[in-house]
Order: structure tokens, then sequence, then C-alpha cells
């Protein structure tokens, strides 16, 4: 299981990635296609996702649409414009960073490094 520290920083990137690959989405299934594609390693609280999905909406990056849905409100989520502009910088941003994490986690004992 990957843990809350570690999510928090890629949240962002993960639920942009998310509505770009398949369109509006609801926090539930949000949730649910993160440990669906994880293999359960890592699982989102509604905690940590909802204010994410409010700063974006917020920023303009999301826009929202409520339906009705057996008897109660659902949220869907979708980008706006400007969010798939966002989702290309973020998912760019987050290759870079893992790339640099690679560097350091694969140093190898004994070597000079300048």
């Amino acid at each position: 299981m990957i843990t809350s520290d570690l999510i928090k920083g890629s949240l962002k990137t993960i639920v942009l990635k998310l509505l770009e690959e398949n369109g509006r989405m609801y926090g539930y299934d949000i949730t649910r296609k993160v440990e669906e594609l994880t293999g359960g390693k890592m699982k989102l609280t509604y905690g940590a996702l909802y204010p994410v999905l409010h700063k974006l909406e917020s920023e303009g990056v999301l826009v929202t649409e409520a339906e009705n849905f057996n008897n109660r409100i659902r949220i869907y989520y979708s980008l706006t414009k400007k969010g798939y502009t966002v989702v290309a910088e973020k998912v760019r941003e987050m290759k870079d960073f893992i790339e640099s994490i690679e560097s350091i986690i694969n140093l190898k004992p004994g070597l000079e490094y300048a």
C-alpha cells in the first residue's frame, strides 16, 4: 500500500489524467478507478480527493455537473479547455519528477558522483 504522504503531492496529476482519459467522473468513480489501476496499492480518501477537486474547479480547470441518480444528486467533474492544457503540464512535470527520483533511488554504492 502506498502511503497518503506519497499520494498527496501527486493527487492533482492523478485526478486530471483520469478525467482526461475517462471524460466526466464523480468522486467515488475516481477513487475506484485509482484503486483498480494500481491493483489496490493506492487508495484515495474522500478527505483528500474533494479538496483537490474543489481547488481545481476554483482554478477553472474543472467544471461540475449535478445529475439525479437513484434519487441522489451525483456531482460529475470534467475538464475545461484550460484543464486539458494543465493536464499536459502536470503529466510532463510528473514524468520529470519520476525520472529524478529514479536517478536517486538507483544510485550504486561506491561510485563517485559529480
